[in-house]
């Protein structure tokens, strides 16, 4: 009897590029403003295209997170019967959202074929290699499957050899599970170059935890978090426990330097490359040869720097994972360095994929391991401790300027209101208000009102004069209401450093359009310095 052979996969980036050659200038353009990459030539088939052309299958079940129009002018450009599934992701990484959309699919497909022999064929080169990794997972476990791959205008049967029920998973539940639980249970202090990091919470040992095991190797990795968390601090203790250790440390702020200047900051020049250019200087990353390249910021990065960065990041075939060839500003012929890159973001860079802001090609050349760093108000068990180290540190450095400096201590009202506070501006205002409570404290005991003054609690905004007052003759409702949002909008922008994205999470808004529509009706100036 033969066998219905039925194929499911996810529609990708690659599929639409090659969609997008045969369109109209308008039309073409629309789709690469979103997909970005390098359009193909055409004639180029994509994945998806090629496998189906040189396999036959019964059913096609093809998985889409993209718009409708662009669905329906796939499929009219495929020209072959397919089954289109729109599906909804939150990110195209999302490893929890793409196993139940995966999995509910094949599970439906097993009961309408129910009774019934078929072939199930998974493709594993369109999408994410989130979605490629999901397949093998439910085609080697609960839904027997054949995996396909393809390469240019050929494709291939992937042959899989082992058995994740009886040689992957319990294996990894008995090693490296056990030593990844052994990682996280380990405080930061007891851990080899990460010791000046502060805290004993569960979210802090697993941050270390997954960092620890990065650091042994030279892949690249993106450190992400909210303003304050600590990334620096994270790259420099990786950096530590790496057999890199012995060799350059060297950050970049890549939104603290013009984008003219970034790409000889990052790669050096050449004598006469630009005015100015005076004679050669070496970039970061021959700077950090041997050692750890830290890009912090890196969501800041113009398209240009951008595209730059992904060349640099191609890996070379053969030698230690570093290796990378880099050109400087006006320069003919490339250099070899070996650098490990540690890169960092307060960004969502999801969301800068998504609005075409950032390169998801870079996205996946960073993240070869992500690490996300906790905010403090998922960490409050940590916050006395780093509370008081911060003003150790203090206390030491103004005793060194001022030998009858009395140390500052901090009273018992005062640690209630540093546990119980949000911290929206981190570690770094918490550092803040601590040098701010410790220089206009009248006594060497600092007091919950030193803390509540050093970050501009609630109670000191400029609420209007009628607010919570006797209604009288009446009052303007719009224009008290008005005044309260303006306040908040100011206080937040000043607690996420300007930073839109941040404030508008601060303030419970969906959206930073949502924010930006709101500064612009109540007048509060969003480029000011906060």
């Amino acid at each position: 009897m033969v066998r219905k052979r039925v194929l499911v996969q996810w529609i990708g980036h690659s599929d639409l590029r090659a969609m997008a050659a045969s369109l109209s200038s308008a039309e073409r353009d629309e789709l690469m403003q979103v997909l970005k990459g390098q359009l193909p030539d055409v004639g180029t088939a994509g994945p998806t295209a090629t496998l189906i052309r040189n396999q036959s299958f019964d059913e096609i079940r093809l998985l889409t997170n993209y718009p409708e129009k662009w669905n329906s002018r796939y499929e009219r450009w495929l020209g072959v019967p397919a089954g289109m599934v729109p599906v909804s992701l939150p990110t195209p990484t999302d490893y929890a959202a793409i196993f139940a959309v995966a999995e509910a699919e094949l599970a439906a497909l097993e009961r309408c074929y129910a009774g019934t022999a078929f072939e199930l064929c998974l493709h594993l080169s369109p999408g994410t290699p989130a979605m490629a990794a999901v397949w093998l997972l439910l085609g080697k476990t609960r839904f027997p499957a054949t995996f396909y791959e393809t390469f240019g205008s050929q494709c291939a049967v992937v042959t899989v050899p082992f058995d994740l029920t009886l040689d992957v998973i319990p294996a990894m539940l008995r090693s490296a599970d056990r030593h990844l639980q052994t990682l996280a249970s380990e405080g930061p202090q007891d851990v080899e170059g990460f010791d000046q990091i502060v805290g004993n919470s569960q979210a802090i040992r697993d941050a270390v935890g997954r960092a620890r095991r990065a650091a042994i190797r030279s892949v690249t990795v993106l450190l992400a978090g909210e303003s304050g968390t600590g990334k620096e601090l994270f790259a420099h203790a990786i950096h530590k426990a790496s057999p890199r250790r012995s060799k350059p440390f060297v950050a970049v702020n890549c939104a603290a330097i013009s984008k003219s200047l970034l790409e000889s900051e990052l790669f050096g020049h050449v004598r006469g490359a630009f005015t100015g250019a005076e004679k050669d200087r070496k970039g970061a990353f021959e700077l950090a040869n041997g050692g750890t390249l830290f890009l912090d910021e890196i969501g800041e990065c113009d398209p240009d720097v951008q595209s730059k960065l992904l060349r640099v990041l191609q890996p070379l075939n053969g030698g230690s994972p570093g290796l990378r060839l880099i050109r400087r500003v006006g320069d003919e012929r490339d250099r070899e360095v070996d650098v490990r890159i540690i890169a960092a973001t307060n960004r969502e860079l999801q969301q800068e994929i998504n609005r075409g802001a950032f390169r998801e090609d870079l996205y996946y050349r960073l993240a070869a391991i992500s690490i996300r760093l906790p905010p403090l108000r998922e960490r409050k068990e940590d916050i006395p401790l780093i509370a008081n180290a911060i003003l150790q540190q203090i206390n030491a450095s103004f005793t060194a300027e001022e030998p009858k400096y009395v140390n500052k201590k901090i009273s018992g009202s005062a640690k209630k209101f540093v546990e119980s506070y949000g911290w929206p501006g981190n570690v770094r205002q918490l550092g803040n208000a601590l040098v701010q409570a410790a220089v206009l404290a009248d006594s060497d005991q600092l007091t919950e009102r030193d803390f509540a003054a050093a970050v501009g609690e609630v109670s000191s905004l400029h609420l209007p004069a009628s607010f919570a007052q006797s209604l009288g003759a009446g009052v303007d409702m719009e224009t008290i209401l008005s005044d309260i949002q303006r306040n908040y909008l100011v206080l937040a922008m000043r607690e996420s450093g300007g930073v839109k994205v941040h404030a508008a999470r601060l303030l419970g808004l969906k959206n930073y359009q949502t924010l930006d529509a709101q500064l612009k009706r109540l007048g509060v100036e969003a480029g000011r310095d906060y």
